[in-house]
C-alpha cells in the first residue's frame, strides 16, 4: 500500500511516519503545504491513501485536490472539534484526531482494507466535503457581517455583499451601494463559511456573489474575467484551474 502524507507540523509528521512504519507500507512522500503537494501530484502517480491534515500553513488541503483531482482516499488527521468531525464521516475513510494513538490508526488502516475491495473507483468531492466540514447545515453560514466605522458599528447582510477582495495583505467585503469595508477574516476563513450556493473564490483575491455578476468574458490563457456590480475594479479574472468548476456553480 503506498501512501502519502500532508501535514505542515514537522514532529507530527515525524510521529506518523514513525507509527506508520509499524504497518509496513510504503511511504511515497510527506509534503507540507498546499503548494507543495499540488506540484508533486501533478508530477508523480496518486498513492492508494493520503493521510491528509486539513489547516496548512498557506490555505486548506482541500485546496490541493480543487486543482488536482484524485480517486485516492483520505484518512484525515486533523484537530478539529466533535462536531466538524461527524462530517467525516460521510466521504473519507475516517478521522484520527491529534496526537494519534496506533490503536486509532489500526483501525483506520483496517478500514481502508475494507473499504478499498468494494469502492476503489470512488471519487471523493472535496468542494462538497470541505463545504460540509465546516457548515453541516445551511444555519451554519454568515448571514450578516458587522463591520466598523468609526467608533460605530454597522451589520451588513450577506445579501448586499457584491464581493470581498483581499489588498495589501488586508481583506474587505464590498456592498450593494459601491462601498468597501474591512473584515477580521481571511478569504481561506470566508471560503468555508459563505453558503457555496451564492458565493464563489475565482482566485486568491476575490470571492462573488452570484446575483451580482453582470457580465462574464473570455480573457487570455483560457481564463474568464468577471464584472460585477457597483465594483468598479477589472482584477476579477477566474483562475484557470477554477473556471470549469466556476462554469458549474454558475449553472
Amino acid at each position: 500500500m503506498k501512501v502519502v502524507i500532508i501535514e505542515d507540523e514537522k514532529p507530527a509528521a515525524r510521529r506518523l511516519t514513525r507509527l506508520l512504519e509499524t504497518f509496513e507500507l510504503e511511504i511515497l512522500t510527506t509534503l507540507h503545504s498546499v503548494d507543495s503537494s499540488v506540484k508533486w501530484l501533478k508530477e508523480n502517480k496518486h498513492p492508494d491513501l493520503f493521510f491528509l491534515d486539513i489547516q496548512l500553513s498557506d490555505g486548506l488541503a482541500f485546496e490541493i485536490f480543487e486543482q488536482v483531482p484524485t480517486k485516492s482516499f483520505v484518512i484525515f488527521t486533523t484537530a478539529f472539534d466533535e462536531f466538524a468531525l461527524k462530517a467525516f464521516k460521510l466521504n473519507s475513510i475516517d478521522y484520527l484526531l491529534k496526537p494519534i494513538e496506533i490503536e486509532a490508526l489500526e483501525q483506520a488502516i483496517a478500514k481502508y482494507k475494507q473499504f478499498v475491495g468494494h469502492y476503489s473507483a470512488t471519487y471523493i468531492d472535496f468542494n462538497e466535503l470541505k463545504n460540509y466540514i465546516i457548515n453541516p447545515n445551511q444555519e451554519n453560514y454568515k448571514k450578516r457581517f458587522v463591520v466598523k466605522i468609526g467608533q460605530h458599528f454597522k451589520p451588513i447582510l450577506i445579501d448586499d455583499i457584491t464581493c470581498f477582495y483581499s489588498q495589501d495583505k488586508n481583506t474587505f467585503l464590498h456592498t450593494r451601494d459601491n462601498r468597501s469595508y474591512p473584515v477580521e477574516f481571511s478569504l481561506d476563513q470566508l471560503e468555508v463559511s459563505l453558503n457555496p450556493v451564492n458565493f464563489f473564490r475565482i482566485s486568491r483575491k476575490h470571492i462573488v456573489h452570484i446575483n451580482f455578476i453582470k457580465d462574464i468574458i473570455s480573457y487570455s490563457n483560457s481564463r474568464l474575467q468577471v464584472f460585477v456590480k457597483n465594483y468598479n475594479e477589472n482584477d476579477l479574472i477566474v483562475s484557470r484551474e477554477k473556471v470549469t468548476d466556476f462554469k458549474n456553480w454558475l449553472k
